[in-house]
């Protein structure tokens, strides 16, 4: 059983090493203090990487889903029928292969919060009531203030970017202010607002497993709405559980993965599939199973 959980812990480990480095590809960008102008530099990448990250080749799917949002008034009222679709498709493609998948195997900003917790601190439970707040950052940092609130000629702002995200504060702010003296000299209180955002967050992953993710991050939020019909899926045999509970001590986002194989919540880290002493836990790329073949919930 051990044997079997290191091996899957460290494919995991190696694939978000190896997705954090191949969305930052361009060093060369990085070592001039300079944002990647990439030609892959439009394609969605699927985790939270930073866009204006020096090395990043790709854009983070947030971000150029509240800029197709922040424009659309502005494209419209000039005749543009630019609706953002790309954006859309990809979060859409992204899900239905995989729901949350790529929050446990490819999120850099997903790898920082699991190694951050390693510090030797007194862990503390995040209470359950939190991780609704998920919905709310979703709804109005990224999806109404950006889309509503515009100025004179139609045009929004990235609300979730621009005044929230530790990600970009980490990946971008902190790294070109300190390559580049001309936008260090620039900084002011919205740097120094983020910047204590970042430290709070650091501070709290430190203490509670993987809360970014679990409270705020918008495109976890996405992803999870997909994990009931996607065709990567977790699945439980509730025949051989025994309700021990494993699987919830070593969930890094706290859940009973018995009580609902497709709880928005779940990464698909697969971590509950190898504790499970039953093997009863089990994952795959299969398609959506009907209705009346969902096995029925089990309460502890």
């Amino acid at each position: 059983m051990k044997t079997r959980t290191l091996k899957t812990e460290s494919k995991r480990r190696l694939f978000q090493v190896v997705a954090a480095l191949g969305f930052n590809l361009d060093f060369l960008s990085l070592l001039k203090g300079n944002i990647s102008q990439a030609k892959t530099k439009g394609l969605c990448v699927p985790a939270l990487n930073c866009y204006s990250c020096p090395a990043a080749v790709g854009a983070c799917p947030v971000g150029a889903l509240q800029n197709s949002l922040n424009a659309l008034r502005y494209n419209l009222g000039v005749g543009q029928k630019k609706l953002g679709l790309y954006v859309i498709g990809s979060l859409g493609l992204m899900g239905t292969v995989g729901g949350r998948l790529p929050c446990g195997w490819l999120c850099p900003f997903g790898l920082l919060q699991e190694l951050v917790y390693k510090v030797p601190l007194p862990k503390i439970k995040l209470p359950a009531f939190l991780t609704n707040l998920r919905y709310l950052v979703l709804a109005v940092l990224v999806l109404l203030l950006p889309l509503l609130v515009v100025d004179t000629s139609g045009l929004g702002w990235p609300w979730f970017c621009k005044w929230v995200c530790p990600a970009g504060t980490l990946e971008a702010g902190i790294v070109l202010s300190a390559l580049n003296p001309a936008i260090r000299a620039q900084l002011g209180f919205l740097f120094s607002w983020k910047l204590s955002l970042l430290i709070l967050f650091l501070v709290w992953m430190a203490v509670s497993m993987r809360p970014f993710c679990r409270t705020v991050c918008p495109l976890g939020t996405i992803l999870g709405f997909f994990n009931r019909v996607s065709a990567f899926r977790m699945k439980v045999d509730l025949e051989r559980c025994i309700v021990c509970n494993a699987c919830q001590k070593i969930c890094p986002v706290d859940i009973r993965i018995y009580e609902d194989p497709d709880s928005s919540q779940c990464i698909r880290c697969l971590k509950c599939e190898q504790v499970c002493p039953t093997v009863c836990i089990s994952h795959g790329f299969r398609l959506p199973e009907s209705e009346g073949s969902q096995p029925a919930k089990v309460q502890p």
